[in-house]
């Protein structure tokens, strides 16, 4: 299991020094969806880690569909008693949670490419109805403050390499049904400032880029996942471009920490991106990283028309991360750190199977 990894504990107390600020979590309850995924799975071990050493009594409500992916991601740490189980659909209208939170933490979503072309209505009805339905729950429950996980897909395609800043849009075709994904994270991101400007709804909002980690699933098609497990299977890396797009990328901790500090230091109705200035680098930087920790090759071979259908329009999605540094927040892991600990915990579960 992952959180008895020595490595993984040690990443762990290092971005936990970033976010002095979770001694204000002592005895809340925080309700997060998507507890199972890439971004919010590392958020839960951040706070276990922290109840673990302070006995803070974080109380933690894991939203999902399926306590079996629950289990699977936690293990015997899914019995804690601070830790709790709540069915929830983001594609219904009902959701259905009955306990109180004083923090929603909202990062259920189709973010998988494949699944977003494979599903793109569903994809647009859970990023927007499951956003309203959170958004009534904290109305009604008067929660302090909902954070909502959007993406960097919101900015849309530019010419240039400059880094995004927060206010920055470029094109995005909304004929596209690739683009479900982008246009539903845009409406829901306007619906959370409406809920804080009609029903004074408290909610902030973070932007991640490329984040990457060994909490990924070993199905996620995403590149900076999927590659990580080629090489581990000792596969060399296929790269169906040149693989000069630029990235933010983003170590999963160092993620889950920039959420926690915008949780509870973030301007409301404010957006921040999430990004570590030493983890910009382009897709071929990335996988020539994973290749030489794991003594893999590199080829390029030319996409498919199928293959083409799922990349991102974005040649260029770095992201300027002024306003979150400005929060007293700062990644604590470089592309190359991020990716050879993720490399070796990867490596360490396969192995353990």
């Amino acid at each position: 299991m992952l959180y008895e990894h020595k490595q993984w504990l040690e990443d762990i107390d290092t971005v936990s020094a970033v976010i002095p600020e979770l001694e204000e979590l002592a005895g809340q309850t925080v309700l997060i969806t998507g507890a199972a995924g890439l971004i919010c799975s590392a958020v839960v071990d951040v706070l276990f880690r922290y109840n673990d050493k302070t006995n803070s009594g974080i109380k933690i409500l894991a939203a999902g569909r399926s306590f079996d992916k629950i289990k699977a991601r936690f293990g015997a740490m899914a019995s804690r008693v601070d830790f709790e189980f709540v069915n929830y659909d983001a594609t219904k209208n009902v959701i259905g949670i009955k306990q109180h939170a004083d923090y929603i933490i909202h990062g259920a979503a189709n973010s998988f490419p494949a699944l977003v072309m494979r599903e793109p209505v569903e994809t647009m009805m859970g990023n927007f109805i499951g956003t309203k339905n959170l958004l009534d729950y904290a109305k009604k429950t008067e929660a302090k403050r909902v954070l909502y996980i959007s993406s960097s897909e919101v900015y849309g395609r530019k010419e240039n390499q400059n880094p995004y800043g927060e206010n920055e849009y470029g094109y995005i075709d909304l004929l596209n049904p690739r683009n479900s994904y982008s246009v539903s994270k845009s409406a829901a991101e306007t619906l959370c400032v409406s809920y804080s400007a009609e029903y004074g709804v408290d909610s902030v909002i973070v932007r991640p880029g490329h984040v990457y980690g060994p909490t990924a699933s070993d199905k996620d098609s995403r590149v900076s996942s999927a590659w990580v497990y080629d090489v581990v299977q000792g596969k060399d890396i296929v790269m169906k471009s040149d693989g000069s797009q630029v990235r933010s990328y983003c170590y999963c901790l160092d993620c889950a920490s920039a959420i926690i500090k915008v949780l509870l230091c973030g301007e409301s109705s404010h957006a921040y991106n999430i990004s570590n200035p030493s983890s910009i680098i382009s897709i071929k930087e990335m996988a020539e990283l994973l290749t030489k920790f794991s003594g893999t090759s590199l080829r390029i071979e030319l996409p498919t028309e199928s293959d083409k259908k799922s990349f991102t329009p974005m040649n260029n999605s770095s992201l300027e991360s002024v306003s979150l540094l400005g929060l007293g927040w700062k990644g604590c892991f470089d592309a190359a750190t991020g990716f050879e600990h993720t490399l070796k915990l990867v490596r360490a579960a396969a192995h353990s199977d």
